[in-house]
């Protein structure tokens, strides 16, 4: 299959709690790991898609990040910062899902259109 799943790391694949330095990663969240699983056994490339590693010159985060998937994926996935067209997917506590080329948020649309034809 082309392109790529983008799975965030913290919050996302593990429990976020408070700072515990960059060696430290939560426990993970069952039913992502299991997703995450499944789509490799179908064969769908997944990355993890964290700003741990942005900033990380002597790849130790990325090592961290690493021996983390290995214990809990049970293989080593592509660790990136940075999206690209290929990315058709992303999995992420942050995100805002938004309707292609509208600004709007998915389920806003509905509401604008229920309130227009409201008023007609």
């Amino acid at each position: 299959m082309d392109g790529w799943i983008g799975v965030d790391l913290d919050g996302t694949l593990a429990h976020l709690g408070g700072y515990k330095g960059m060696d430290f990663i939560g426990s993970p969240i069952t039913v992502m790991v299991n997703r995450v699983k499944r789509w490799l056994e179908l064969g769908i490339r997944v990355k993890i898609l964290t700003a741990r590693v942005a900033d990380d010159p002597d790849g130790h985060n990325k090592k961290v990040i690493e021996a983390y998937l290995k214990q809990h994926v049970g293989q080593v996935l592509e660790i990136t910062c940075q999206k690209d067209m290929n990315m058709f997917e992303l999995w992420d506590d942050r995100c805002v899902q938004v309707v292609k080329n509208t600004g709007l948020r998915v389920g806003e649309e509905r509401r604008i259109h229920t309130r227009e034809a409201a008023a007609r």
